[in-house]
C-alpha cells in the first residue's frame, strides 16, 4: 500500500517537472523566434536548426497543455492507463525539447550562422544551459516513474475520454461533448489530424506572408504545404505513443497508406531542413529558386513515401489464418515450409 501511494505522488510531481521545463524552454523560443533583435543573434536562427525549433515552438504548448488538462482528472476511473498513458505523454515531450536542446547545441559548437558573440548570444546560451540542466532533471525522474508503473496493463481509456469528462463538467460545452462524439473522432481520427494541422499550418502560414511581406503565391503554397505536412507527422506520431485517441483497427492497405503518408510528411521536413546540403545532387548552383526549392522538397516527400509503401507491400507477414479465410485449409498446407516432403 505505501508503494502504490508513493507511486502516485511520484508520477504527478514527474509530470509537472516536465511541464515546468516545457514552460521555461517555450519562454526561451519564443524571445529567441518572435523578437527580431534576439533572434539577429541566434546561433541557430537558419536551418536546418530553425526547422527543428520552429516545430518545437508549436509542439511543446500543445502538449504541455493537454498533459496540464489531464491533470485535472487524474483522480477519475481509470487510473493506471490514465498515469501510463500521461507519463508516456510527458516523455514525449521531453523527447522533443531534448532533440531542440540538442540542435542548438549543435548550432553553438559548429558556429553557424551566426558567431555566438554579443549580450544577446550569451543570454541564448545562458537559456540553453538551463533548459539542458532541466531537461536532464526531468527526464531522471520521469524515468524513475516509468520503472515504478511498468506492471500497469493495457490502455483501457483514451485521452478523448477524458476529454469528454472535462467538457460535460462545463455547462456550454455538456450538451456537445458525449459518447456518440468520442466514437465519431475516434472512427475519423485520420481526418482530425489532417484539419487541425491544415488550419494550424494556414495560421502560421498568414503570419509569416504578413511579416516577411510575401507576395509569391508559389512560396506561400509551398510553406503551407510544409508546415501542415510536418504538424500531420507531428499529430501521428504523438498519438501512436501517447494514446491521445484510441483507434478502431484498420485494414492493412490503410494502415501503409497512413504510414507512407506520414513517412513522406518526415522526409519532406528533412528535406526542406537540409535543402542546401541536399540541392548539388539534383542541380546546379544555388538553391533560390521557389520551384526548384517545391520540387525538392516536396518531390523527396512523394519518393519516400512511394517507397516506403513499397517495402511495408513486399514485407507482408505470413498469415495463416487469413489464408484459410480466403483459400481455405489447402492453400495453406501448400504455404506451409515442407508441406510436399
Amino acid at each position: 500500500m505505501e508503494h502504490v501511494k508513493e507511486n502516485r505522488r511520484a508520477c504527478p510531481a514527474a509530470v509537472w517537472t516536465s511541464l515546468g521545463t516545457a514552460g521555461v524552454f517555450e519562454a526561451l523560443t519564443v524571445l529567441e523566434t518572435q523578437d527580431k533583435t534576439v533572434r539577429a543573434a541566434s546561433p541557430w536562427q537558419d536551418d536546418p536548426y530553425d526547422v527543428v525549433v520552429s516545430l518545437a515552438q508549436f509542439a511543446v504548448p500543445v502538449l504541455a497543455l493537454v498533459i496540464a488538462l489531464r491533470l485535472l482528472v487524474w483522480r477519475a476511473p481509470g487510473g493506471a492507463d490514465r498515469a501510463r498513458q500521461t507519463v508516456r505523454a510527458a516523455g514525449a515531450l521531453l523527447t522533443l525539447v531534448g532533440l531542440t536542446v540538442v540542435s542548438e547545441w549543435a548550432a553553438v559548437i559548429a558556429g553557424a550562422p551566426a558567431s555566438p558573440s554579443g549580450t544577446w548570444a550569451s543570454v541564448l546560451i545562458g537559456g540553453l544551459v538551463v533548459s539542458s540542466v532541466l531537461t536532464l532533471v526531468a527526464a531522471v525522474s520521469l524515468a524513475r516513474c516509468r520503472r515504478r508503473r511498468r506492471s500497469a496493463g493495457g490502455p483501457g481509456s483514451d485521452w478523448l475520454g477524458d476529454a469528454v469528462l472535462l467538457c460535460r463538467r462545463i455547462p456550454v460545452l455538456r450538451r456537445w461533448a458525449g459518447p456518440d462524439a468520442a466514437v465519431w473522432v475516434r472512427r475519423r481520427a485520420m481526418t482530425v489530424f489532417v484539419t487541425l494541422s491544415t488550419l494550424t499550418a494556414a495560421t502560421l502560414t498568414g503570419a509569416q506572408a504578413i511579416g516577411e511581406r510575401w507576395t509569391d503565391p508559389l512560396l506561400i503554397a509551398w510553406f503551407l504545404v510544409v508546415a501542415a505536412t510536418s504538424h500531420l507527422a507531428f499529430c501521428v506520431i504523438s498519438n501512436a505513443v501517447a494514446g491521445f485517441i484510441a483507434r478502431p483497427p484498420r485494414t492493412r492497405p490503410r494502415r501503409i497508406a497512413e504510414a507512407s503518408a506520414v513517412a513522406g510528411c518526415v522526409a519532406i521536413s528533412v528535406a526542406t531542413a537540409f535543402r542546401d546540403a541536399l540541392w548539388p545532387l539534383f542541380g546546379t548552383g544555388s538553391l533560390t529558386s521557389v520551384p526548384a526549392l517545391a520540387a525538392l522538397t516536396l518531390g523527396a516527400g512523394l519518393a519516400t513515401s512511394l517507397v516506403t509503401a513499397a517495402l511495408l507491400l513486399a514485407c507482408s507477414p505470413y498469415d495463416p489464418a487469413g489464408l484459410r479465410r480466403r483459400f481455405g485449409a489447402a492453400a495453406t498446407h501448400l504455404r506451409r515450409p515442407g508441406a510436399h516432403r
